[in-house]
């Protein structure tokens, strides 16, 4: 059976992973506040361009999209590396519990090693922001 393992003594445990999983669950609900924040940012830059404020406002923005692109990157990687711990557990069905927490880490730690600037180019919405700041720029500056 999935996830049992058999302790020194000779008794049969099992491993449930409903906790992790539930904790999971709510970090998945999380990304939605990420989101909605690099909405709130994206209309904050958009209005400063529209304004025609100040540059160092309009950078601010754009770290605060860098920040929560980065958030949006790790959270992810930190998912992924539980998903996978999870599923690797429950398919190799060890005879001893491992170390979860330790293989967490190393997974999450090794997706993070494969960090590039270049990441953010899979992010929706920041290149969404990325281009509709530039022809909005455009539209204002000319």
């Amino acid at each position: 059976m999935p996830g049992r393992s058999t302790s020194s003594s000779g008794s049969t445990g099992f491993i449930s992973f409903s906790g992790v999983e539930s904790a999971l669950s709510s970090l998945k609900n999380f990304q939605s506040c990420i989101s909605s924040g690099m909405d709130t940012a994206y209309s904050v830059a958009l209005g400063l361009v529209e304004t025609q404020t100040e540059v160092s406002s309009e950078y601010s923005m754009d770290k605060a999209m860098v920040e929560f692109a980065m958030m949006d990157r790790e959270l992810n990687h930190y998912l992924k590396a539980v998903q996978s711990t999870i599923n690797h557990v429950k398919e190799e069905r060890p005879e001893e519990i491992p170390d979860l927490k330790l293989l967490v880490e190393e997974k999450f730690s090794a997706l993070q090693n494969k960090n590039s600037d270049a990441d953010f180019q899979n992010n929706e919405k920041f290149t969404q922001f990325k281009q509709q700041l530039k022809e909005l720029k455009k539209q204002f500056y000319l």
